[in-house]
């Protein structure tokens, strides 16, 4: 998940095309509906993203009692009104009303916290829990933030590539060369510096010994010198999430397919191409272009159907998009890779969202 904060955002405000009593606030790519005359072009507005959980006082000052998904009706989520996507919410809650709102903008201030706003956490299922141990040694992964959101990460022409997001549980593995020890970590619990202990039942474990990671984790850290090699994979699959592409994880194993690779070389992280490192050795997400960066053509191919299963089961997510060679960006603080996600995905029926 991408960093997740309440910011002072300058709007452009687009007419909606289907609705004369509606308008398109639009932060980054993203836009959100808003009454008409509410906002003009250059105003500052706080911009609520989506997954926000909101107190109920909110919910009633902005006038959404009843509208906001969830079971309580005050999660913040996309949805198409009057056949137009609206991701997030634009407004200037009575809170702020006094706050200096151009100069909260220039510093990137956070007002989740001022307003009570948290970030949805959904409940994790029992295959994807255990037991955890504290794990010191474990190579983090990071989080990717959004193109639509932060659209300048890449410049124009910049050679890119592109890989399929797939819809499953990030499994972070870590392989440490001094004592041939074996970490699994889910997201949520590596962000947190914690391994799960192995367990028969965990899909983690279940994905990383079906597909023989460790030990293409001991290969690469031999090849490379690396006191650590970090394997970033998706599990996926029925039982995992809602789109399972043709895999089973109750019955015939979890699918899973590695999206990156890190190392530690001479005291130093290095994120690598694991297509370059891995390919034949293990599954890998599909890799769906590679050539100059085109923002249109980035968020275009985040749409369609999925390409894991070679069928075109489902929708797909969306895409992750990287340098060609890795670099740092100014925009997001580190590394510049960035995810583009389907509208269809994000607004289909009965979806899961587990971390």
């Amino acid at each position: 998940m991408s960093t997740f904060k309440v910011t002072a955002e300058v709007l452009t405000v687009h007419e909606h095309p289907n609705a004369d009593a509606l308008e398109l606030a639009q932060v980054g790519l993203y836009r959100a509906v808003v009454a008409k005359g509410r906002y003009r072009t250059g105003d500052i507005a706080l911009y609520i993203p989506e997954q926000a959980v909101l107190p109920d006082a909110l919910v009633e000052e902005l006038g959404l009692t009843g509208r906001l998904a969830g079971s309580a009706a005050n999660r913040v989520k996309a949805v198409r009104l009057r056949g137009e996507l609206s991701q997030g919410l634009v407004c200037v809650p009575a809170a702020v009303a006094d706050t200096d709102l151009e100069r909260a903008a220039a510093a990137g201030d956070d007002f989740a916290g001022l307003l009570g706003i948290t970030k949805w956490v959904p409940p994790v299922p029992t295959t994807m829990n255990g037991d955890v141990e504290s794990a010191p040694d474990l190579l983090p992964w990071v989080d990717i933030e959004n193109l639509q959101r932060y659209p300048h990460i890449f410049e124009p022409g910049e050679p890119v590539v592109l890989t399929e997001k797939l819809h499953g549980t990030a499994c972070l593995l870590t392989y440490v060369a001094e004592d041939a020890r074996v970490l699994v970590s889910s997201k949520g619990f590596g962000s947190r510096g914690l391994a799960l202990k192995e367990a028969e039942a965990n899909v983690y474990w279940r994905a990383v010994r079906g597909h023989r990671v460790p030990e293409a984790a001991a290969r690469l850290a031999e090849r490379l010198g690396a006191a650590r090699v970090g394997i970033f994979g998706e599990v996926f699959g029925a039982g995992v999430q809602d789109l399972a592409y043709g895999a089973d994880a109750r019955t015939t194993g979890p699918g899973y397919a590695v999206f990156d690779v890190s190392a530690e070389i001479d005291g130093r992280i290095h994120w690598l191409d694991a297509a370059g490192l891995l390919d034949g050795e293990l599954p890998l997400v599909p890799r769906l272009y590679e050539g100059p960066y085109d923002q249109a053509a980035v968020l275009d191919a985040a749409t369609g159907r999925e390409t894991v299963s070679g069928g075109e089961l489902h929708l797909r997510e969306g895409v992750v998009v990287r340098p060609a060679t890795e670099r740092y960006s100014p925009v997001t603080g580190g590394r510049a890779i960035a995810k583009a996600v389907s509208p269809a995905y994000l607004t289909r029926k009965g979806g899961t969202e587990y971390e």
